[in-house]
Parts: structure tokens; C-alpha cells; sequence
């Protein structure tokens, strides 16, 4: 029977921890990405090559440093509407019957 080492599991690093760097890079391609949208009116446009810029400048800078962030949604404050309610009961009814129909009309066309 072989014998397993047994290894105590590595320390998990968030992406921010692990490579400050990148996270950096990404917070000033966003906002380089921001001002060149809003000061150029070419970077509104669009490109053949590339597709709608504002995506490539901000859009995807964004993403990836919210990706970096493991997604983690927002904190909305909480209303009075997001506190949990109790839930309310559904009656139990007998099942709902269907009502004859009346006979299939043929109709007739006009000519």
C-alpha cells in the first residue's frame, strides 16, 4: 500500500493578493480607456477592425478587473421590499374541470 504525504494545502490568494500588478494595470487601462472615450470623439466610433471602441476602451478593462475580483456582485442597501416574508400558504382546491365544448362549426366561405 503506497504511503501518501500528507501536505497542508496551499494558502488560496485572492487574484488582488496574488499579483497586485495585474490589478493595477487594470484599474489604469479603465481609466485611460474612461478619458480617452469621453475627451476623443473618434474612440465613440466604431472600427472595422476592431468593433464598437468604447467596448474595447472601458467595457473590457472593466470586466476584467471584475473578473479579477472573483465577481462578486455589488452591496445594494437593504429595503424594506428585500426582508424575508412569510410565505403564504396555497390553498388546496379540487382540480378544475374542463367545460364541454359545443360541437365543431364548419364554416363556409364566402365566394
Amino acid at each position: 500500500m503506497p504511503n501518501f504525504i500528507s501536505r497542508q494545502p496551499p494558502q488560496s490568494l485572492s487574484p488582488v493578493q496574488a499579483y497586485p500588478a495585474l490589478e493595477r494595470a487594470l484599474r489604469q487601462a479603465t481609466v485611460i480607456g474612461l478619458a480617452l472615450v469621453v475627451l476623443l470623439p473618434a474612440a465613440r466610433g466604431h472600427s472595422d477592425w476592431l468593433g464598437w471602441m468604447p467596448m474595447w476602451l472601458v467595457g473590457m478593462p472593466l470586466s476584467a478587473w471584475w473578473a479579477m475580483h472573483r465577481f462578486r456582485l455589488p452591496v445594494w442597501p437593504a429595503s424594506r421590499d428585500s426582508v424575508l416574508r412569510p410565505s403564504r400558504r396555497r390553498r388546496f382546491r379540487s382540480q378544475a374541470r374542463r367545460c364541454a365544448r359545443p360541437a365543431w362549426r364548419q364554416r363556409t366561405q364566402a365566394a
